[in-house]
């Protein structure tokens, strides 16, 4: 077939005379930049085969360092926290392993677009590829597990190892069930992984319904029994121990997920889902967290709220804080304090923390002697309230009020409450004066 002017094909298409295809090497045009996928492994000084633990490790080392709070450089500490974001997270590492920072970006393939393989896909009718989608294997299910963690192990940042239990393809015979050509198609189905059955509903009446397969389960094709693999006796997946370090990040939060990707149960012509431990962080008997700060509750004596104090507060990560209330600066029941920056660690940037608040309940004594009443007159600010008595007036006594005592009493007489309440409101009818 003869197109005119020597050319082929892909020359009318592309509008050239001969000069190839533009962007791809070899072929008369421009030559497609590498890609640098270096970059955020040398900025944290890691191998490109270094696990997420590492990562995290080489990122906490580098940015004590490098923190701008202790004098380091301010860009330098921004790009190593975006590398530490991106390597620590499996589904960005990987398409920055593939397409560099412009992938990332993107959330594709980067390198500035389709490129050849693109523009071959179109010319066959495949449309092209798409972003996040595809032909590719179907994923698996995803295995999720609970963590219960202490305010501790968030506060301060932990590694657990914890052991799973998945299914594994068959080492031995490669995920296939037995040797080369074990698996042929199942006589009971013809392929197709399904059947026809029928069912008595009653006296008379059938119904055909399609149901599995027994005989391949509903897969439509079997495992020959004589070459079956002796590990796996044809299932194809083995029983597989693993122990994963979970790595608990300083500021982790309740609920918050950490995710191994490709580490759930594996099945023929399927990607293995993901493991997902969600955390669930325990109660604390000291501390309370809201969002990035922590509250505690002290309670202080009322010499202590008049004239100040001092106390120490031991905090999770093993530190004696010594508080100190000024004297002249009465503290009031329920009055709370603040110390900046021992609250929690912000996740992703540890060295910055939110506020610890102290909540301070005052103690009242119980008595005071009439004598030390009488100094404390003189002693204390404002005045003295008395009123003397005159005939007019009925002297009273103060007692002790139980509140449980009261409100378990008007349960006991709620009916008699109520009856009185109907006819103090004029629950019956109004009663009208006759006028002579």
């Amino acid at each position: 077939m003869h197109f005119g002017g020597g050319g082929s094909p892909f020359d009318a298409f592309f509008g050239g005379g001969g000069g190839g295809m533009p962007g791809m090497g070899g072929m008369g045009g421009r030559q497609r930049e590498p890609v640098d996928t270096q970059e955020y492994y040398d900025i944290l000084g890691v191998d490109k085969d270094a696990t997420g633990a590492q990562i995290k490790k080489a990122f906490r080392k580098n940015a004590l360092k490098h923190h701008p709070d202790r004098g380091g450089d301010a860009e330098l500490f921004k790009k190593m926290t975006e590398a530490n974001d991106v390597l620590t997270d499996d589904d960005k590492r990987a398409l920055y392993d593939r397409g560099g920072k412009e992938a990332v970006e993107q959330g594709g393939d980067g390198g500035g677009g389709g490129g050849a393989s693109d523009l071959f896909d179109m010319l066959n009718g495949g449309g092209g590829r798409r972003r996040g989608g595809g032909g590719g294997p179907k994923k698996g299910k995803d295995m999720m597990h609970a963590l219960q963690v202490s305010l501790e192990d968030c506060y301060n940042g932990k590694v657990r190892k914890l052991a799973i239990t998945r299914d594994a393809l068959c080492s031995d015979c490669g995920g296939r069930g037995g040797a080369e050509g074990c698996e042929t198609m199942c006589t009971g189905c013809d392929g197709h992984g399904i059947v026809m059955k029928v069912r008595q509903l009653g006296p008379g009446m059938l119904q055909q319904i399609q149901a599995h397969c027994d005989e391949c389960g509903g897969k439509g094709k079997a495992i020959n029994a004589r070459l079956r693999c002796k590990t796996c006796r044809g299932n194809k997946v083995t029983k597989e121990r693993k122990v994963l370090e979970v790595a608990i990040d300083k500021g982790s939060r309740n609920k918050q997920k950490i995710k191994f990707s490709g580490e759930s149960n594996a099945a023929p012509g399927v990607l293995a889902g993901d493991v997902v431990f969600v955390l669930q962080v325990k109660d604390h008997a000291k501390f309370t967290r809201k969002g990035h700060h922590l509250f505690m509750n002290k309670t202080i004596s009322l010499k202590d709220a008049l004239c100040g104090c001092s106390f120490v507060v031991e905090h999770m990560d093993g530190r004696q804080l010594l508080v100190t209330t000024a004297p002249g600066e009465p503290i009031a029941a329920g009055e709370a304090k603040m110390i900046e920056a021992e609250g929690m660690p912000m996740h992703g940037n540890p060295f910055v923390k939110g506020n610890l608040i102290i909540k301070f309940e005052v103690e009242f004594p119980e008595s005071i002697k009439a004598d030390v009443a009488k100094k404390l007159v003189k002693v204390l600010p404002g005045e003295n309230q008395q009123t003397e008595e005159t005939e007019d007036m009925e002297p009273c006594s103060l007692s002790p009020f139980n509140a449980a005592a009261a409100q378990e009493e008007y349960a006991n007489n709620k009916s008699a409450y109520d009856s009185d309440e109907e006819e103090e409101g004029g629950g019956g009818r109004r009663v009208q004066c006759a006028q002579g």
